[in-house]
C-alpha cells in the first residue's frame, strides 16, 4: 500500500482546518516523511503560504473537476508522498459533484483514504459529516473526527458524544480525536508571519515557543493514534 491521502475537511469555514493541516504537516515534517501539499482554499490559502517555502505543494480550484483530475494525477506521479489536501469551506458541494472521481480511483492508486473531519460545538457541523459519510460511504476510507479545542474542552462536545454518528465513526474504525487550543497569540503570529511550526518554534519568543511546544506535543500523540 503506498502512502496515505489525508483529506482534511470540515465543509465550513472557521472550524480550525487550516491548523489542523499546518498540524499534519509538521509532524510529517519532523518525522521525515515525503509529502505534498494540495491547497483547496483557493480565497484564503493560509496553508500553503506558510508552507510552500518548505513543502512541494500546489493550489487547486476543487470547485472545479479539474482540480480532482489534477489531485488524482499528483497522487498517482507520487506514490510514496504523503498527500495533505487542506479543503475549502463548503467541500461538501464538491464531494457530492466530483467525489466519485477520487473514490473510483484509490483501488488503482494503491492508496489509503484518511480524512480528518473537524468540527466546532454547533450541530451544522455534525449535518454536514453526516452528509459526508452518507456521499463516501462504500470507498470513503477512514474518517477521524477531530473536535477543536479552540472552542472548549472535550466535555463541551456534547452534541457530538450523544450523537449517533460517534457509533458511525467508530464502526468504520475511526477515532474521536481532541485537538487541543492553541493560544490566540500564537496563532496570530503563525498566520500573520506566514511561517511554518517548525520556523516559529524558532523565531518566536521565549513564552510562545515554550506554548507552542506543548502543543505540538499533544498534537503528535494525537496523530500516531491513528496511524497518520
Amino acid at each position: 500500500m503506498n502512502q496515505p491521502i489525508v483529506f482534511v475537511s470540515g465543509s465550513k469555514g472557521g472550524v480550525g482546518k487550516s491548523i489542523t493541516s499546518m498540524a499534519v504537516l509538521d509532524y510529517l515534517t519532523a518525522e521525515h516523511r515525503y509529502l505534498r501539499l494540495l491547497e483547496g482554499d483557493t480565497t484564503n490559502p493560509d496553508v500553503w503560504k506558510s508552507y510552500h517555502r518548505e513543502v512541494e505543494s500546489e493550489v487547486l480550484d476543487l470547485d472545479s473537476v479539474d482540480g480532482w483530475i489534477q489531485m488524482v494525477n499528483v497522487a498517482d506521479a507520487n506514490p510514496f508522498k504523503t498527500i495533505v489536501v487542506n479543503t475549502p469551506a463548503r467541500n461538501n458541494d464538491a464531494v457530492r459533484a466530483h467525489g466519485a472521481l477520487l473514490l473510483d480511483s484509490l483501488k488503482e492508486l494503491g492508496r489509503p483514504l484518511l480524512t480528518l473531519w473537524v468540527i466546532n460545538r454547533q450541530r451544522d457541523s455534525l449535518e454536514l459529516l453526516n452528509e459526508y459519510l452518507q456521499m463516501m460511504s462504500g470507498g470513503m476510507g477512514v474518517v477521524h473526527v477531530v473536535r477543536n479545542g479552540y472552542f472548549g474542552d472535550e466535555r463541551k462536545f456534547e452534541l457530538f458524544e450523544q450523537s449517533p454518528l460517534r457509533d458511525a465513526i467508530a464502526q468504520q474504525g475511526g477515532q474521536a480525536l481532541y485537538l487541543p487550543d492553541l493560544a490566540d497569540r500564537v496563532t496570530d503570529e503563525l498566520y500573520s508571519r506566514r511561517i511554518t511550526l517548525a520556523e516559529a518554534v524558532q523565531q518566536l519568543k521565549l513564552g510562545d515557543r515554550a506554548e507552542l511546544q506543548r502543543w505540538r506535543a499533544t498534537v503528535k500523540e494525537m496523530l500516531i493514534a491513528i496511524g497518520v
